[in-house]
C-alpha cells in the first residue's frame, strides 16, 4: 500500500534574477523588479512529499524525524538567511528562480533518500506563487 507523507519547512533567502550576458534593460524587461542589483528576499515555504509503502514493522513510510533532520541539514541550514546568488554554490551559475530552487532542492534530497521513495517538492515563493517538481 503506497502512502504519501509530507513535511513542511521554511527558510528566508535573498536573490536576484538576472543574466550577466544581458544588459540592465533586457534583465528588467524579463525579470522586472526582481532584477534590481541590490537583491530582494522571500519567506519561502517548502513541502517535501515522500511516497512509499508502509513498513509493516514500524507503520511508517519514512520516519518524519529523519525527514525533518534531512531537510534541516540539506536545505534550511544552507539556504536560510542567505543570498542564494552569492552564498549557495548551486546558484553560482544558475538563476535562482523558484523553478530552479525547487529542482535544486529535489536533487539534494533525492541523493539522500532511498530510491524506493518517490519524492515531490513544492516551493512557495509567496502565498500565491509556487512551483512543484517531482523529477520528471
Amino acid at each position: 500500500m503506497s502512502v504519501t507523507v509530507k513535511r513542511k519547512a521554511h527558510f528566508n533567502a535573498a536573490h536576484r534574477l538576472f543574466r550577466a550576458d544581458w544588459d540592465a534593460d533586457k534583465n528588467f524587461e524579463i525579470f522586472g523588479k526582481c532584477s534590481y542589483p541590490n537583491y530582494h528576499g522571500h519567506n519561502y515555504d517548502l513541502i517535501v512529499a515522500v511516497t512509499g509503502d508502509i513498513d509493516p514493522e514500524t507503520g511508517f513510510v519514512i520516519d518524519l524525524k529523519i525527514l525533518k533532520d534531512l531537510i534541516k541539514s540539506e536545505i534550511e541550514e544552507p539556504f536560510d538567511h542567505k543570498n542564494l546568488n552569492l552564498d549557495v554554490p548551486e546558484f553560482s551559475n544558475l538563476n535562482p528562480t523558484a523553478e530552479n530552487i525547487c529542482v535544486v532542492i529535489y536533487n539534494k534530497l533525492r541523493k539522500k533518500l532511498e530510491a524506493k521513495f518517490k519524492i515531490e517538492i513544492t516551493l512557495y515563493e509567496t502565498p500565491r506563487n509556487f512551483v512543484t517538481y517531482s523529477g520528471s
